[in-house]
């Protein structure tokens, strides 16, 4: 699939199949992460990939708790593929998927958050050429932000200086895939 394809196929997906993704396509999507655009090529982020889904689920409850709808730009995502938003019963911000991706990156550096991002969006490409569903998903400082995920990010060797900045979730879709949605006008300007 061309590169221009590809962006416009991928889709973020909340249903997923319990059929965990092969270790080689784990290893292609961190790759791609790894390869992403970062502030003067310092390759600060660091990558770590959940394939317990009891530890996925306990993370992923803190995240859905971490939700503040008071700082939302709108009600609504997606009938398709519902979120924490549309659907406030919901209670794993990983919404089941088999793989979740931790990104972090260094507390007070300058670009932590766009290189985090960079990886993450290189990460649900890949995903989306090999076929696998994907999502981005923020809160992450937050769900880290407590006695257990201090000592799991100990446990990882997460350097004392680093936060948790987004996660990608990995897996297969259940159900349709989402159908593509135009691009709001106003959108796209080119000043002269």
């Amino acid at each position: 699939m061309q590169l221009a394809e590809l962006i416009k196929t991928r889709r973020s997906i909340r249903r997923y199949k319990k059929e965990q993704i092969s270790q080689e396509e784990l290893e292609a999507v961190m790759t791609a992460g790894a390869y992403a655009p970062n502030a003067g090529g310092g390759q600060r982020s660091i990558i770590i990939a959940i394939r317990s889904t009891e530890l996925s689920e306990q993370l992923g409850k803190i995240n859905a708790a971490c939700m503040d709808r008071s700082r939302l730009a709108g009600s609504f995502v997606s009938e398709e593929q519902p979120s924490l938003i549309d659907d406030p019963g919901i209670r794993s911000g990983f919404y089941g998927a088999p793989t979740v991706c931790a990104i972090f990156a260094p507390a007070n550096f300058l670009y932590s958050i766009p290189d985090a991002f960079c990886c993450a969006e290189n990460m649900v490409l890949m995903a989306t050429e090999l076929g696998i569903a994907s999502c981005i998903v923020a809160r992450a400082e937050e769900t880290f932000d407590n006695k257990f995920g201090e000592q799991l990010m100990k446990k990882w060797e997460i350097p004392d200086n680093y936060r948790a900045r987004c996660f990608v979730l990995l897996g297969y879709h259940e159900g349709d895939y989402p159908k593509e949605k135009p691009v709001n006008k106003g959108r796209i300007r080119i000043i002269e």
